[in-house]
């Protein structure tokens, strides 16, 4: 082998002479110019092994250097060569005689010769060139070279702008205004070749039958290396303008472009095989007469049709079936409502009889909740794939009509499943998102979700998007519904390629989702397929379109339905016979005859049987019963101690200082058998991760924590990306820990881990807002999903979200974490006493509950609420709203015995002062939760008011713990019921409390008020007014006294 260094010279030496001629008469900076030019690019041929192939590689370097080549011809000039150097017949005759030249030695500026005519008819490129004396110009070769370049920019800018002049909408409007980006079929030729060039282009009717060498960036030859003008534009015209539009020049991968053009620019890659074309008629048979069935029968409902994009159901299990056949067996689908009666019986396979008696208004309700619109509805269902024989799991998860809200829920449920099915590149469980047009460009969170979609921990390793292209919003038009060219313009942001396809193509809409779907096996990255398509009725089939759109409705009334156009098209292809359609269509309306007979003898809905995320053997039955006991929270001395001596090391990584002093301090409570809230979460978590149940915490900045409390990844100071995760490192076989910075999203963030917890019931997910009232920009995942989800979609959930919550003068938008607002959606009727005589109350009035509200004052009930999560003997959404000065109050520590077997979470935590020891003398019983008891204790300490006033904490809000506050009552008859809180009065937790003790009381006695007066701030930007409004709380608390 020849080393690198000594085969340079070798090279450098060869291509002495050409290097020589070139400098001949040329200023000594041009001289060096070219010889640097040259050697730079013999350099690229050092891998060369022998003396020829770097004699080659000489002359190739000499022949760049000619003086009419810039860097782009160069470059050009130099896959000439090469295609040359393995066929002197590839290439044009002109380029033969060219490096015949230089190869045997001429200077440059003399090996050009004149070729055969350009123009005319094809040249026969087996001719031998034209003798040496008919040369050329220098300037005639640099024309040719032009030419060629000027081919290669229109094949490009055909890939890059040929969506452009694309014909894909079905009605055919391509009104300027209302469609400014795209151009008539009807367009000229020269227009369209300017279009697809990006300026004047070069060419007319004389270049038409020239022949040009094909650069190695286009497949549209097939197995030939240059073909005529004419032909090359037809290729192209075929393969960017007809039915497809494909957008992917703006992907910085060149492999994946390459890819792209291969799949849709080799010759014949857009046709379907026969069998291909049956299977698909057949599917759009079934999907057009279930639409038509259920207009037919019942003529008044909504149910938001499919009509106008029928085509989407055998689009959808042609994806299915590409990646079914490459192992993919899980697929998670979320969708709005149009069309999702029709994926339910046709893709997913629902029962027919189970959605036709959706229809019937008095059938009653089998199970508990309020349940939902059939169109919401969701569903898992495991079967047979037939095209591929292997069974697959369908799963499409309820949604309500705040469209794109399931994006995020269904990428968490997908990542869940990855996780524990240990898919690590995403190869058996992917998602599959639908959209509509108007929501895909309008909603933020379909920006949010794409920015998760590269995220370590978040990513699903690709999901394929289809949108519905209905070309209008409910009333609104394109033109004043988005500002970009296509509704799709917002997947750019991911560099995930677009395929926008006719939806009246049939064989064009097979043919993009097998490609996007082969896109996802290929490279785990995200696709989206634009269905350019209609609405044949309104918003639903009760409202008039006529009203706003006329034109647009006008032609659609007349536009044949796309089952009829392709049923048409295999007729004349001789696919398919009329005998053959009409059994069809019989053998599918017999199907729904006798579901609709069935459906009859249905007389309740069980809300059960729609369950998008069944957890099997968690229950007892199918029916969703629990033996209602909660295991012991509590945890042995020695796990706290192991655990929070981990927690409190560092793996000899060099760490920050100021973590020196936190893990120096953790040391001194462990050995005082204390804990702060800190090493309190960290003691759940690991408690719980020993005891084999996963855990995931999620949030902005929840590794560090917003108050620098928490540190559960560790960061080398001297080493990027080293870290050490203490929680993973507990033992052998715990499980695992994941603690992930978010992106600077809540909406996305917070649906994402929903979809998570969703999956499986034994396992702890987190969520965490910076600050809590960040929570209100994820209020749609909040009302739609975490409070109501039980109730709609029998879909139960042990999310937590953990919201910082407290008044410490930091200002309206870093004080409250709004807890009326979770409090006004508790499903708890104030005025009802409920009967606290069972010995399981507290336990049957969480089963009962909507979801779980608690304010925690001290770290050992943070301990166990959180272990209670998974204790339980079902799910509930918990939300807490956690402390912010007190992560480090001294008070605020807990000790081990209040952890230990047998401890468990205070829902109350009475008064345990002198106020507790003559209960009968306290003049005022202060019920308060939250911060504000340290701030209260502290006062009432200072002005020597310890037996007058008791302060009684409620640590559970809701659902709200009568039994516990009677007892408080009962205890302190004597004295005055106050409700003291820091926040405004008509915000924080006095409108949810008030009402239930007053019943708690029988209404016998008065809850009095004390706190911040009612406002329209959560709290004030003043730290003097803060600091005043304080004093004079405690001024009212100890009034009268």
């Amino acid at each position: 082998m020849i080393h690198l260094r000594t085969k340079s010279n070798i090279l450098i030496k060869l291509a002495t002479q050409p290097t020589r001629a070139l400098t001949t008469g040329q200023s000594n900076q041009t001289k060096i110019l070219s010889s640097q030019y040259v050697r730079s690019n013999i350099r690229r041929y050092t891998d060369a092994t022998n003396t020829r192939s770097m004699q080659r590689a000489a002359v190739a370097a000499a022949a760049k250097a000619e003086p009419f080549l810039n860097g782009t011809s160069s470059i050009y000039v130099e896959e000439m060569y090469e295609s040359w150097l393995k066929d002197p017949n590839s290439v044009h005759t002109s380029w033969n005689a060219f490096f015949k030249g230089v190869n045997a030695g001429a200077a440059p500026g003399a090996a050009h010769q004149r070729p055969p005519s350009l123009g005319g008819a094809v040249p026969n490129m087996q001719q031998s060139t034209a003798s040496a004396s008919d040369g050329l110009s220098g300037s005639g070769v640099e024309s040719l070279v032009n030419e060629h370049l000027s081919v290669q920019a229109l094949i490009r800018g055909y890939q890059i702008r040929g969506h452009l002049l694309s014909q894909l909408d079905p009605l055919q409007i391509n009104d300027p205004e209302l469609f400014e980006s795209q151009l008539s079929s009807k367009v000229s030729m020269e227009k369209r070749l300017d279009v697809a060039f990006g300026g004047v282009s070069p060419f007319g009717e004389k270049d038409m039958d020239k022949v040009y060498q094909l650069p190695k960036t286009t497949y549209i030859g097939g197995d030939e290396t240059s073909l005529p003008l004419r032909e090359i534009i037809n290729r192209l015209e075929k393969t960017y303008c007809k039915s497809i539009g494909v957008e992917y020049m703006f992907i910085n991968n060149s492999e994946q472009c390459d890819w792209i053009r291969k799949k849709f620019e080799s010759p014949g890659s857009i046709e379907l095989t026969n069998d291909d074309k049956l299977l698909a008629w057949k599917r759009l048979l079934r999907s057009y007469k279930f639409e038509e069935f259920l207009a037919r029968k019942w003529t008044s409902a909504k149910r938001f049709g499919l009509e106008g994009c029928e085509i989407l159901i055998p689009g959808l299990k042609t994806i299915i079936d590409t990646l079914s056949s490459q192992g993919t067996d899980s697929f998670v689908m979320g969708m709005p409502h149009r069309g999702r009666l029709n994926v339910l019986a046709n893709v997913v396979r629902k029962d027919l009889d189970q959605i036709f008696c959706q229809f019937d208004s008095k059938l009653r309700a089998g199970d508990e909740g309020s349940g939902d619109v059939k169109y919401h509805l969701g569903m898992s269902h495991q079967r047979v794939n037939h095209p591929t024989n292997k069974t697959i799991n369908l799963s499409l998860v309820a949604n309500p009509s705040h469209l794109e809200a399931v994006d995020p829920v269904v990428q968490g449920k997908v990542k869940a499943e990855q996780f524990y099915r240990e898919d690590k590149e995403g190869k058996q469980t992917m998602s599959i998102l639908l959209h509509g047009d108007a929501a895909f460009s309008g909603q933020g969170v379909v920006y949010e979700t794409f920015h998760l979609s590269d995220l370590p921990a978040y990513t699903t390793h690709g999901t394929i998007h289809i949108v519905v292209n209905n070309q209008i919003g409910f009333t609104t038009d394109p033109r004043h519904s988005r500002s970009s060219p296509y509704c799709t313009d917002v997947a750019m942001v991911v560099r995930a390629p677009i395929f926008h396809v006719n939806a009246d193509d049939v064989e064009a809409v097979i043919h993009v989702c097998k490609v996007a779907a082969e896109w996802r096996a290929e490279f785990n990255k995200d696709v989206v397929i634009d269905l350019v398509c209609y609405r044949r009725n309104g918003h639903n089939e009760m409202d008039e379109p006529m009203f706003t759109q006329p034109l647009m409705y006008q032609i659609i009334r007349k536009h044949p339905n796309v089952y009829k156009i392709y049923t048409n098209k295999l007729l004349e292809e001789g696919l398919v016979d009329q005998k053959e359609i009409d059994k069809r269509v019989l053998e599918y309306d017999n199907i729904c005859e006798q579901a609709l007979v069935d459906a009859g003898n249905i007389e309740v809905i069980n809300f059960r049987d729609w369950l998008d995320s069944p957890w099997k053997k968690f229950f007892i039955n199918d029916g969703g019963l629990v033996n209602l006991l909660c295991k012991d929270t509590g945890a042995t001395e020695a796990t706290l101690n192991h655990i929070g001596t981990t927690f409190s090391e560092h793996n000899e990584l060099k760490v920050h200082r100021g973590l020196t002093r936190v893990f120096k301090g953790r040391k001194e409570m462990l050995q005082n058998r204390q804990i702060d809230w800190a090493l309190a979460e960290a003691m759940a978590f690991g408690s719980l991760l020993q005891e084999g149940t996963h855990v995931r915490l999620s949030g902005q900045d929840v590794e560090r924590g917003t108050f620098s409390h928490r540190h559960h990844v560790l960061h080398d100071q001297q080493e990027d990306k080293k870290v050490y995760v203490p929680l993973n490192n507990l033992s052998e076989d715990q499980a695992q820990y994941v603690v992930c910075n978010s992106s600077l999203s809540e909406y996305a963030v917070l649906g994402f881990e929903l979809g998570y917890s969703m999956t499986n019931p034994n396992s702890l997910v987190l969520w965490e807002a910076q600050f809590g009232d960040f929570n209100n920009t994820a209020q749609c995942i909040i009302d739609q999903f975490i409070s109501s989800g039980e109730a709609k979609w029998i879909r139960q959930s042990g999310i937590v979200l953990l919201l910082p919550h407290g008044y410490e003068g930091m200002g309206p938008e870093h004080s409250s974490a709004r807890p009326e607002r979770f409090l006004q959606m508790q499903n708890d009727d104030p005025d009802m006493m409920p009967d606290c005589s069972s010995e399981t109350f507290y336990l049957e009035q969480l089963q009962t509950a909507n979801w779980i509200i608690a304010n925690c004052t001290t770290p050992a009930n943070l301990f166990h609420i959180l272990r209670r999560q998974v204790c339980l003997p079902f799910r509930k959404p918990l939300i807490i709203f956690t402390p912010k000065s007190l992560l480090r109050h001294p008070m605020a520590r807990s000790s081990f015995d209040d952890m230990l077997p047998g401890t468990q979470f205070q829902r109350i935590i009475p008064e345990a002062g002198p106020a507790s020891q003559e209960a009968d003398k306290v003049k005022k019983i202060m019920f308060c939760s939250g911060k504000i008891y340290y701030d209260m204790i502290k006062e009432r300490e200072k002005l020597g008011f310890e037996k007058d006033v008791a302060v009684v904490r409620i640590e559970q809000v809701a659902p709200f713990p009568f039994d516990l506050v009677i007892q408080e009552l009962e205890k302190y008859k004597n004295a005055e019921i106050h409700w003291l809180q820091e926040e405004p009065k008509n915000m924080g937790f006095y409108d949810y409390c008030k009402p239930r003790i007053r019943t708690a009381n029988d209404w016998t006695r008065r809850v009095h008020y004390t706190g911040r007066e009612s406002a329209s701030a959560p709290a004030t930007g003043s730290g003097f007014t803060h600091a005043k409004q304080t004093q004079d709380i405690w001024n009212e608390a100890f009034s009268d006294l």
